[in-house]
């Protein structure tokens, strides 16, 4: 846990604003509790639970508690369903302009919605402000279309991940399609999307508007190989069943998947045919088939997911196809076109042309974001990548507002408990009220309190003003040194990997069980531990910053060695195990430049994961080294090599 006395300390500057428990409620406990932060915990537990007696049990022992709006919240929660309008009402009302308040106009939204009760959420909607819930943006679209508005476009641009969808967004699919705002075309979008993302509760959720009775779309999902058996068929829904069929069989295996297709042509029209390949073909990318950029120039133009396009794109670095490349990036939407990173590599297939002045111009739209694709356009330009100038430090009048700040104080109460997700809601809500001076001075208070998370994730939202002694701290720089020189490890690199794992949280722990700083899993830290000869480890260590430091980096030193030296593949190995680049890598049919194969990981997280590491790895040196410094190469390439198994964990 960080240390709160500087913290403490700048509190007492704020005596006007005190969010600390008065001493006269210190002694007071919670019944039943061994303090009242264990009562709040509970209550929390209880509400999560839906237990709506025990929570209210709890609370009405809270009453003095540091956050009552948090204990109220708690309390309501479980009864949000029954509660009444005035009771909800009372409570935005009592905490308007809080972030809990937001959370709870969305959970009442969520029911309004259920209940079709347009009146209460066409008043409430425009009230929320984060607006970040998918099916409350549904549901927003089916009161209008109620009222008799066109609502399709909106429906067609927002239906894109089916795991957000929930009640109301099935909803609005039923609903536009019962009013004819959708077609058939929409529908069986709609299918194939929730059969690529293997959503099967999904699929059986939209059945009843295909008019199939007879379970054949479920087997297409759970057993395709019984639906591709019996043939195409001779009307439409069957052939949408077939394409959802093949699409199931290329997930295990996209050669079979080809074969079955290549022998069931006839009685496909030209859309439904290229529609088979694409769903080969995103399947095929996904698993890095050699054969994949043949599969999409098969699929043409047929309609395609955002995995889908992204994927297209992939597969054609991968087999060096630059006009697949230019094509796929083109025929995007045009809000995934314009993110940087197909804005780069059309701005390479435009190179490939000898399109050089378009492609230069793409590059220097991108160059000046401080991210990996912005770092390598960059480069494409001539120049290489250096530290920007520091903003104008931050004044002690502008950060004295941030340590009265009622949210932030909260953050840290939550912080303390544990409670990061909440911590972070409070810190992250008041941010959104702040410029780009206030944003930097709220980053130093993070600092000076310790909590460097939050610091570096303030800080990186500023675009004119920057400091990047905020964006890339580097804490405890002589055990770093001591280890990583013993090692012969590039310590910037090093500090580019924790500011990925951990932000710097001294405690961090994933979901998964990784722990500290560099985030090792218990098995790995053991190993490690053997290998270096700490003979008396023992696993209550592992958040110890020595300790850490020393098992993380002998440990991505091993897989650095494991790998050939190449940064590219050991960050992967780091994050996914150093088995797995090695399979990627066997998969390749040429050598490509690291960005490439960065690009084509399988694995979303890993895949961004690796190009943060890298770019940030890049900045740690430009600052350690004060010269500038090359991405490019950096990432280096990679090249074919058969698939080896590792005894690393």
């Amino acid at each position: 846990m960080f240390s709160h006395k500087l913290f403490a300390r700048v509190m007492l500057l704020a005596a006007s604003a005190v969010f600390l428990v008065p001493a006269a409620h210190a002694q007071k406990r919670a019944a039943g509790f061994a303090s009242d932060d264990d009562a709040f915990l509970a209550l929390r537990d209880a509400s999560r639970r839906g237990d709506a007696v025990r929570a209210a049990d709890i609370a009405s022992k809270l009453g003095n508690y540091s956050i009552p709006s948090y204990v109220d919240y708690y309390q309501l929660r479980p009864r949000i369903k029954d509660a009444s309008p005035t009771e909800i009402l009372a409570y935005l009302n009592k905490y308007s302009g809080s972030a809990i308040a937001d959370r709870l106009r969305n959970d009442w939204l969520l029911e309004v919605g259920k209940r079709r009760d347009w009146v209460t959420f066409d008043e409430q909607y425009p009230l929320f402000e984060l607006n970040d819930d998918t099916q409350l943006k549904c549901y927003a679209l089916m009161s209008k279309a109620q009222k008799g508005l066109n609502v399709a476009v909106d429906a067609r641009a927002l239906l894109t991940v089916p795991k957000n969808y929930g009640e109301g967004c099935v909803a609005l699919i039923g609903m536009l399609m019962e009013n004819s705002q959708f077609n058939e075309d929409d529908l069986w979008a709609q299918i194939r999307l929730a059969a690529e993302t293997g959503s099967t509760d999904f699929v059986r959720r939209l059945v009843p508007f295909t008019g199939i009775d007879d379970g054949s779309l479920v087997t297409a999902m759970e057993k395709p190989a019984l639906i591709t058996s019996k043939g195409v068929g001779f009307r439409r829904v069957k052939h949408e069943v077939f394409i959802v069929a093949l699409g199931r069989i290329a997930k295990n295996n996209p050669a079979q998947a080809a074969e079955v297709l290549s022998g069931n042509t006839l009685l496909l029209n030209k859309k439904q045919e290229a529609q088979g390949w694409a769903q080969i073909a995103l399947q095929a990318s996904m698993k890095l088939a050699p054969e994949a950029a043949d599969y999409w120039r098969k699929a043409g133009n047929a309609p395609l997911s955002l995995e889908g396009h992204q994927w297209k794109i992939r597969a054609a670095l991968r087999a060096g196809d630059w006009k697949l490349v230019k094509q796929g990036v083109e025929a995007m939407p045009a809000a995934l076109r314009d993110d940087a990173t197909w804005t780069y590599w059309l701005a390479r297939a435009l190179r490939e042309e000898g399109k050089r002045d378009e492609a230069n111009a793409l590059m220097q739209s991108i160059a000046s974001q401080t991210n990996f694709y912005g770092q390598l356009a960059l480069e494409e330009l001539g120049q290489k990548i250096t530290i920007p100038p520091r903003a104008t430090p931050v004044t002690e009048e502008e950060i004295a507002p941030m340590a009265a700040n009622q949210g932030f104080r909260r953050a840290f109460k939550f912080f303390d408990l544990g409670l990061r997700f909440e911590g972070y809601r409070e810190w992250n809500w008041e941010l959104r009220k702040m410029n780009e001076r206030q944003h930097l001075a709220a980053a130093e208070f993070a600092r000076r309190s310790e909590v460097l998370d939050r610091m570096v994730n303030t800080s990186d939202r500023t675009k004119i003003e920057v400091d990047f002694t905020q964006r890339f701290p580097s804490p405890y720089r002589d055990v770093m040194r001591t280890a990583t020189q013993k090692l012969g490890l590039e310590m910037a690199w090093v500090y580019g990997l924790i500011r990925q794992e951990s932000r710097f949280i001294m405690d961090a722990r994933s979901h998964v069980g990784a722990s500290g700083l560099m985030q090792l899993m218990p098995t790995t830290a053991r190993h490690v531990a053997k290998k270096i000869g700490m003979t008396d480890y023992a696993h209550s260590q592992v958040n110890e910053i020595e300790t850490n430091i020393l098992l993380g980096t002998s440990y991505l030193n091993m897989v650095l060695n494991d790998l050939g030296g190449s940064q590219t593949l050991a960050t992967a190995a780091y994050n996914a195990g150093p088995g797995r680049p090695r399979a990627w890598r066997s998969t390749l049919t040429r050598p490509v430049e690291g960005a490439i194969f960065a690009e084509s990981i399988p694995f979303s997280e890993t895949r961004d994961y690796v190009k943060k590491v890298l770019s940030n790895a890049t900045y740690y040196a430009a600052m350690f080294e004060s010269k500038p410094q090359s991405l490019k190469d950096r990432l280096g390439s990679v090249t074919p090599t058969a698939f080896v198994p590792t005894d690393l964990p």
